[in-house]
């Protein structure tokens, strides 16, 4: 049984400028299942960034259209409100509140979506504890390390209870373990919550660890991916590289690699 699509796009246009026009999206057809974990992936000016403001409803498509939770997003006529209740924002910079606690932060976007002081301030709390920082709540941003600010910045995104979160490079200003920590608790949370999770990320290592990565080039999805276990992807990857393409294809591998590599690929043939 297929699950149900939370987002759809048809046919969907970005065009930027009036002289020397950018075609920023150029015709994208996709479907996200409600509960995947996905990846977005591309060079700089492929479209990424601008998919992501499509399908979180902050900007317009040129032409085409969008669905998100059901919702065709050129009918809805209280953008804002929509979006505030139906979709979370995780961005790599964070972009919290300097000046307000991590309580405070998390509150932010419940303003005007939940009632009462009292109500908020709990659901912020059960979200910073479920983030593992139950002990940090009164802290500013500045008294946090950069893990524990993103960590903030996903409480945030879930204030609303949101049936999608959009990640743009949430870990791209992160040291590795930091960033792995991120995203192992992005993943635990579409375990737990079933929350839809947009990751766009230049960075390979995260994007295998969504469960579908689309590339995208010029505007366009170019290529869709299913993330198999750790041994499939190294080997995917390697039949993808000179030396893998070489050997499937039967030939000598070695007019391909350097001297270097000619050397290092020798010693390690005849040690085996």
């Amino acid at each position: 049984m297929e699950k149900e699509s939370i987002v759809e796009t048809r046919d969907l246009v970005k065009v930027y400028g009036d002289g020397a026009q950018v075609r920023a999206l150029d015709g994208v057809n996709l479907s996200i299942a409600r509960g995947e974990l996905i990846s977005v992936m591309g060079p700089s000016g492929s479209g990424k960034s601008t998919l992501l403001n499509m399908i979180g409803a902050l900007d317009l498509p040129s032409s085409g259209q969008v669905w998100v939770n059901g919702q065709d997003l050129g009918q809805v006529r209280a953008l804002d409100s929509f979006r505030a209740r139906t979709v979370g924002f995780i961005f790599q910079l964070h972009n919290l509140i300097p000046t307000l606690t991590a309580r405070e932060n998390v509150e932010v976007p419940m303003m005007g979506q939940i009632a009462g002081r009292g109500a908020r301030r709990r659901r912020a709390e059960e979200l910073l504890e479920l983030v593992g920082l139950a002990d940090r709540m009164e802290h500013l941003p500045s008294q946090l390390s950069g893990g524990q600010r993103q960590r903030v910045a996903i409480a945030r995104a879930l204030a609303n209870q949101p049936a999608l979160v959009l990640a743009d490079e949430p870990t791209g200003d992160l040291d590795s373990q930091s960033g792995g920590e991120v995203l192992e608790l992005m993943q635990q949370l579409n375990q737990e919550l079933g929350t839809t999770f947009v990751v766009v990320t230049h960075d390979p290592a995260v994007a295998r660890q969504t469960a579908r990565i689309l590339n995208m080039h010029d505007g366009q999805i170019v290529h869709e991916h299913t993330v198999g276990t750790p041994f499939e992807e190294d080997l995917a990857a390697f039949r993808r590289s000179g030396l893998g393409k070489a050997l499937v294809a039967g030939e000598n591998p070695l007019p391909r690699l350097g001297p270097n590599e000619q050397t290092a690929l020798q010693r390690l043939l005849a040690s085996g």
